[in-house]
């Protein structure tokens, strides 16, 4: 089959207006269905060209030997990592529980070493609310009366030219219309005392409800 160039048709004579519209619209036809061809077609030469780019084996040897001690150095932390996490419990283990026992057992609280260092092993407490039973923890606390030791933040959006309400309080704030966050929690260390203070009062705590935690802790002081 031949092709013919639409300009070319359309400047023939001897053809009718219908003949070269007809020739026109299917030389166009012809040339849409090239262009997906045409451009599958240049793809492929940019694949090839990119393939055929030439790294020289020193190079490649190069980036080898970085990329093996790169997989060597994540094995080593990994390693090391698990040696350190190992070194903590251990101590961990001498502080909290060995040392506090045989100190225990010899029925003193205090000592001093040859050294001049001085060994002492004292009640450690720490807490932490459960987030799913933060509501209930403060519930806790307020029907107990201890709601004083419960921070509260209160964040207000207010618009342009508003400055001067800025330090109303919730209800004005609500009065108006404005938007605010409210949020409540007990400070880390306000927590760990308090929770010193109901335990060697012998008062109630629910200890799940606030994350109890009770060791003996050794505290070796250098001279």
């Amino acid at each position: 089959m031949h092709s013919v160039d639409a300009r070319t048709a359309w400047s023939c004579r001897g053809i009718s207006t219908s003949q070269k519209l007809f020739i026109f619209f299917s030389c166009k036809d012809q040339m849409n269905n090239l262009r997906p061809q045409q451009e599958e077609n240049m793809e492929k030469l940019d694949i090839e060209a990119m393939s055929n780019i030439d790294i020289s084996q020193d190079n490649i040897k190069s980036i080898s030997d970085k990329c093996n001690d790169y997989n060597k150095l994540k094995k080593t932390i990994e390693q090391e990592e698990k040696k350190l996490s190992l070194l903590k419990n251990k101590a961990r283990d001498l502080e909290e529980r060995i040392i506090p026992e045989m100190m225990q057992e010899a029925g003193v609280s205090l000592l001093k070493l040859s050294d001049g260092s001085t060994v002492e092993v004292k009640p450690f407490y720490a807490a932490k609310i459960p987030e799913s039973r933060v509501e209930e923890a403060f519930g806790w606390l307020r029907g107990k009366g201890f709601e004083d030791i419960i921070k509260n933040t209160v964040t207000a959006s207010f618009n342009r030219g508003q400055d001067n309400q800025v330090s109303e309080l919730i209800k004005v704030c609500e009065d108006h219309g404005f938007n605010y966050n409210k949020k409540e929690k007990v400070e880390p260390m306000t927590l760990k005392a308090f929770v010193k203070e109901q335990v060697e009062g012998g008062k109630e705590l629910p200890f799940d409800l606030f994350g109890v935690y009770i060791a003996n802790k050794t505290k070796i002081t250098n001279k």
